[in-house]
């Protein structure tokens, strides 16, 4: 063959270098697919144990408000409520979510469309600076300043739903705010100027267009705190009193599917009932963040319809 056609038939340096970067690309790709399977995998099989080995009925397990996995009740069943556990995971993420939502968005507002200037300057590094912090020092901070403010307020010991709400608020209201301002910021320009051109004021604007078109995105925003608050271990372990009974009010001690698990997951051995139901709290966990995963994706989809 004609050395020149033979040269010219040959992949050039830039196919060769494409062919390997497209199979780094999907040998990454496959890796992170096969450690995501792989978690959920082990999880699974560690936490569905405690019903297809250990003989505990799934319904009781979601519904009694008695956990100790080491004592039997007088039918000879082990005593692994994790009611406590879901309704103060719950309690403590929907409220923080409540608090910190008017914060986050306002101070968005406040950022992207009241004072653009003075927000990045100086609301700007605040939140950088939140996002900064480790969770043991809002937890810290919980246990010094909250707990006690708690409990010279409404009483009590101070720790539970409503100290582990106050925390979460703090940790999550960075999250819920940038993506909020993001959301803001994404709302076309023309928007604004169609709607004070029909005469329209500056708060009605903001209120009635720019907030409308940017409410997927702050939906996104709140959704994506509450994951973060659902999962949230050490601060709120620090300041809930990690009671594993069903709370009373919002001031009494009450704990949470982390706080479980983070308390109880080194005292157990491998293998046995106690262990076992503690990884079922895990893929409760587990299943929990999926959810809030699918909701992200489904208000997304929305927000491309609009």
């Amino acid at each position: 063959m004609d050395p020149i056609r033979e040269s010219m038939l040959k992949p050039s340096r830039s196919a060769k270098l494409e062919r390997r970067g497209k199979l780094i690309s999907l040998f990454c790709i496959t890796l992170i697919v096969v450690i995501v399977l792989a978690i959920f995998f082990f999880v699974a099989s560690r936490g569905l144990a405690t019903f297809f080995g250990n003989g505990v009925n799934l319904w009781d397990f979601l519904t009694h408000s008695v956990w100790s996995p080491a004592v039997k009740d007088a039918a000879g069943k082990p005593q692994v409520g994790a009611l406590p556990m879901i309704v103060g995971s719950f309690g403590v993420t929907f409220l923080s979510a409540i608090v910190a939502t008017p914060f986050a968005v306002g101070a968005a507002i406040f950022m992207t469309e009241i004072s653009p200037k003075w927000g990045t300057k100086i609301l700007q590094p605040v939140i950088e600076l939140l996002v900064g912090i480790p969770s043991v020092v809002y937890g810290f901070i919980g246990l010094s300043v909250i707990v006690p403010l708690v409990r010279q307020t409404f009483g009590g010991t101070g720790f539970g739903i409503l100290s582990g709400t106050f925390v979460l608020f703090v940790m999550i209201l960075p999250t819920v705010t940038s993506m909020s301002v993001d959301a803001l910021k994404a709302v076309p320009s023309h928007y604004r100027s169609a709607s004070l051109a029909l005469g329209a004021t500056r708060w009605q604007t903001i209120w009635r267009v720019v907030l409308r078109a940017a409410t997927p995105g702050i939906l996104t925003g709140i959704v994506f705190g509450m994951a973060r608050a659902f999962g949230e271990a050490l601060a709120v372990q620090m300041v809930i009193g990690n009671a594993s009974l069903l709370p009373k009010n919002l001031v009494s001690p009450a704990s949470t599917l982390t706080s479980v698990l983070t308390s109880g997951i080194g005292n157990t051995v491998m293998g046995s009932l106690e262990n076992n139901a503690l990884w079922s709290l895990a893929l409760l966990l587990l299943l929990m963040s999926l959810f809030f995963n699918i909701v992200i994706r489904w208000i997304g989809k929305k927000g491309e319809l609009k």
